[in-house]
C-alpha cells in the first residue's frame, strides 16, 4: 500500500501544487500546506474506495485541507502576509503583459472565499461542472450558480466590462 500510495501521489502531485499555489502566496506557507495535504491524504487513503478517479479524490482532500487552513489563517490576519508572485519564463518566451494579467487574476482570486477559490481553481483546470460538483461535494446546479457569481465578482474586482 505504501508504494502504491507514493506512486499515485507522485503521479498527481501537480494537484497539490496547484491548490497550495492558489491558497498561499508565501513559499513557506505553500510548503506547510503541501505537507498538511500529504498528511491528510495519507490518513484518509485507506478510506479511498475507488468510487471516483484518484485525482478527483485527491482534489477533494487537498481542497478541504486548504479551505480549513485558509479559515484558520483568516482568523489570524497578521500571520497571513501577502507577497508578490513571480512568474519566470525563458527570455524568448517572456510575455510581460501575460505576467501582469496573471498577477491581476491571482490578486483577484485572493479576495474570494475558500469555496470560491476551490471552484475557480477547478474551473481554470478545465474541469466540467459535474466533476467540480463531485470534488467539492456540492450539487452541479449550485456549482453553476456559484460559478456565475464568482465570474461577476472577479469582473467587479478587476473592473472588467461584462
Amino acid at each position: 500500500m505504501d508504494r502504491e500510495f507514493l506512486r499515485k501521489i507522485s503521479d498527481n502531485q501537480g494537484i497539490i501544487h496547484k491548490v497550495t499555489g492558489i491558497y498561499c502566496d508565501n513559499p513557506e506557507d505553500r510548503k506547510d500546506l503541501f505537507q498538511e495535504i500529504l498528511i491528510q491524504l495519507w490518513k484518509s487513503y485507506e478510506s479511498f474506495r475507488n468510487e471516483s478517479k484518484f485525482s478527483t479524490w485527491m482534489y477533494r482532500v487537498a481542497l478541504n485541507t486548504a479551505i480549513t487552513a485558509f479559515k484558520k489563517a483568516s482568523r489570524h490576519p497578521l500571520s497571513n502576509q501577502v507577497e508578490s508572485v513571480n512568474f519566470q519564463l525563458a527570455a524568448e518566451e517572456y510575455d510581460y503583459e501575460f505576467e501582469e494579467n496573471l498577477k491581476l487574476l491571482h490578486k483577484a482570486i485572493e479576495q474570494l472565499t475558500g469555496v470560491e477559490k476551490s471552484i475557480i481553481l477547478l474551473y481554470l483546470e478545465d474541469k466540467k461542472y459535474e466533476e467540480i460538483a463531485e470534488i467539492t461535494g456540492i450539487t452541479q446546479n449550485y456549482v453553476r450558480v456559484k460559478m456565475n457569481r464568482i465570474k461577476k465578482k472577479l469582473k467587479a474586482i478587476l473592473n472588467v466590462d461584462a
